[in-house]
């Protein structure tokens, strides 16, 4: 009995491989796709065959793209003197999906991976400003200082995004770090 959904289960492994995904919504996903809206998962395999031949990292900052460049970096209407550090190109897709931010962008996916002669290209192109968009650690707080020595030869701020109390979470739920830095940064009322 067991081998005869093969398939099956092979499917539900693969859902499973997925981040937030575990074996009961893997199934479910799975039997959805299969036994209710077999449309939903032909339209579903093609969008991820063409994504995956399609997407690809942009050559400059490192986000999406289609092409060489992404439409970000090929933008002239976005400003140039603004550059925001991000962890991965998640987090651009967040960002500009709120027009929170409307510079330009690196992807530093890790120190290991990155492409210093790519941020110094567009350090040296007149950035006048760097937001630092990390998630707040202490790693992480030595790979900005890390960026700032390597560029200190260049005349720019630097900033990162702010830290603390998230709105409407009581303290009780605040791990030590954050609470520490929102009494550190407090602003005045």
């Amino acid at each position: 009995m067991r081998g005869s959904l093969d398939k099956f289960n092979m499917l539900v492994e693969a859902l499973q491989e997925l981040p937030t995904i575990g074996k009961k919504s893997a199934t479910r996903l799975a039997y959805h796709m299969l036994m209710k809206d077999s449309f939903a998962g032909m339209k579903i395999s093609h969008a991820i065959e063409e994504a995956l031949g399609s997407i690809k990292k942009c050559s400059l900052c490192g986000g999406m793209s289609e092409d060489e460049l992404c439409f970000i970096c090929c933008d002239e209407s976005r400003d140039e003197t603004l550059l925001c550090i991000v962890e991965n190109a998640k987090d651009i897709l967040l960002l500009e999906e709120n027009a929170l931010f409307n510079g330009r962008y690196f992807v530093l996916e890790s120190l290991a991976e990155l492409n210093f002669s790519n941020l110094e290209k567009i350090a040296a192109s007149g950035i006048k400003e760097i937001v630092f968009a990390l998630t707040p650690s202490v790693s992480n707080d030595a790979v900005i200082l890390f960026i700032e020595d390597k560029l200190s030869d260049y005349d720019i701020n630097y900033s990162k995004i702010a830290q603390g109390v998230p709105t409407g979470v009581s303290l009780e739920n605040i791990d030590l770090l954050s609470l520490t830095r929102a009494l550190a940064d407090r602003v005045k009322v």
